[in-house]
């Protein structure tokens, strides 16, 4: 009997033409077309169209392609808005109606459930996903937060706008419509004060010059502007100057410079100092207030934030008598919006910055049922009496550390918030066999134009 022969590897040359029809989108939005039994993934292609791609990067069972002509268009491709969504980092789906962009990110979720997690969604109340599709809150103009790099054009002048996808390759950008335009004005107005009194921008592989990022906060409802110049040095000459100019923006509050003189690709370092106005800008999401710091997580999209809030106090359907415990709660945006509703509400928080303002949130608007501890999730005393747990963390989801520590706290019911689909399903499947099952859930899009998306579940425990 002749021993099976090895199945022949499949192998593109590199820049070799080829056709795809795609019929699926990737994680990140790019699209997904098979040839020969191989997976190609190529950015800007859409589910329903034949293309012509080059062949870019391969693995073994998966490789890069990237677009070149698209022979028979998508119904739902769009003319994108602006003119480097191609190239940036940012928008991956610009080209695709919004309609058919939260379908995506609607599916994603499930997919990763089903796929990932093991959850029978038959078993499952999924509620419709919340997109920017209401009144003035279309899918423009909402983020309220930018972290601008600055680096040298080929002249050595200052420019900045975004890094091209999974590069440090600055793609320059004066106008960027999924921000306020405010942000786009601070980001020129600083860009122009360094030309004029040749303040040098900041050189990755030297490490020399002076300004790495300008970083751009602006409060939703209250208008106020933060502008903090990130640099790579002890002190930023000319600041008075820079002040005067700033000063001219509407809603201008806060004006400061971050040291950061490390190699590194983290943006803000340790310490901050204050030019002009508050170390803080203030907004609110409903009727609760925030003071927001430069280190201050704080959502990028205070629209839909509201919308994302009222689901987790959906979900969590909070009686007056509940202890909630609230992981990873930042400054306290969760634990105050839930306060209301609960008999007290403990919040959770590594980043001491992050603990002082949500001690001071409180105490601003009044709440005096809650209590901030600064310390690791995962830390807690498990035996802490807790009827509703509400989680929401990095990306990265939770480790098994932190989930370990939920289910010895046994609360009746957990609120799972998370921006990460596949990292989500993960830890939904880890608390389900320790028993745990999901009864609700829903997607909710934080970011339009791009392929991330948050969601929200309910998990009860199964044992009640």
């Amino acid at each position: 009997m002749n021993p099976e022969k090895p199945k022949r590897e499949i192998t593109f040359k590199k820049n070799e033409e080829i056709t795809l029809n795609i019929d699926d989108l990737g994680n990140n939005g790019e699209g997904i077309g098979h040839l020969r039994g191989y997976t190609f993934f190529v950015k800007g292609a859409l589910p329903g169209e034949k293309i012509k791609a080059r062949v870019m990067k391969q693995k073994k069972s998966y490789g890069y392609a990237r677009l070149s002509e698209i022979l028979t268009p998508s119904p739902n491709r769009v003319k994108p808005v602006c003119p480097a969504a191609g190239v940036c980092g940012g928008c991956t789906l610009q080209h695709l109606s919004y309609e058919e962009q939260l379908r995506y990110k609607e599916k994603k979720v499930r997919d990763c459930l089903t796929r990932i997690g093991g959850v029978d969604l038959s078993t499952v109340e999924w509620l419709p996903i919340l997109g920017m599709t209401e009144g003035k809150e279309q899918p423009w103009h909402y983020r309220n937060k930018a972290q601008f790099p600055v680096r040298a054009d080929k002249k050595g002048q200052p420019v900045t706008g975004f890094f091209a996808g999974r590069s440090h390759s600055l793609i320059p950008v004066s106008s960027c419509p999924i921000q306020h335009p405010v942000m786009n004005e601070a980001a020129e107005c600083v860009i122009e004060f360094m030309r004029e009194f040749d303040i040098l921008p900041y050189e990755e592989e030297t490490h020399t010059g002076l300004v790495r990022h300008i970083y751009v906060r602006r409060g939703y409802h209250t208008g106020e502007v933060m502008v903090c110049l990130v640099i790579n040095g002890d002190s930023l000459p000319y600041s008075d100057r820079l002040v005067e100019r700033l000063l001219k923006i509407e809603g201008m509050a806060s004006i400061l410079f971050n040291v950061n003189q490390e190699r590194t690709n983290v943006i803000l370092g340790s310490r901050i100092y204050l030019l002009w106005g508050k170390r803080y800008i203030e907004d609110r999401i409903g009727d609760i207030h925030y003071r927001i710091s430069p280190e201050s997580f704080y959502q990028v999209n205070p629209a839909q934030t509201k919308r994302l809030y009222e689901t987790v106090l959906l979900f969590a359907d909070l009686k007056g008598e509940e202890k909630v415990w609230d992981l990873y709660c930042g400054i306290g945006t969760i634990s105050l919006f839930l306060a209301r509703y609960a008999s007290h509400v403990f919040g959770v928080e590594i980043v001491p910055e992050a603990v002082e303002n949500a001690r001071e949130n409180a105490k601003q608007n009044g709440i005096d049922n809650v209590s901030f501890v600064c310390g690791a999730a995962e830390d807690v005393d498990a035996g802490q009496d807790v009827d509703v747990i509400v989680v929401d963390p990095p990306r990265k989801g939770c480790d098994t550390a932190l989930l370990d520590t939920m289910v010895k706290m046994q609360p009746e019911k957990i609120v799972y918030v998370s921006c990460e689909p596949a990292t989500l399903a993960r830890d939904l499947k880890y608390l389900g066999e320790r028993g745990y099952a999901v009864r609700k859930a829903r997607a909710c899009d934080m970011f339009p134009q791009g392929g991330h998306v948050e969601s929200v579940c309910l998990l009860h425990r199964t044992d009640m």
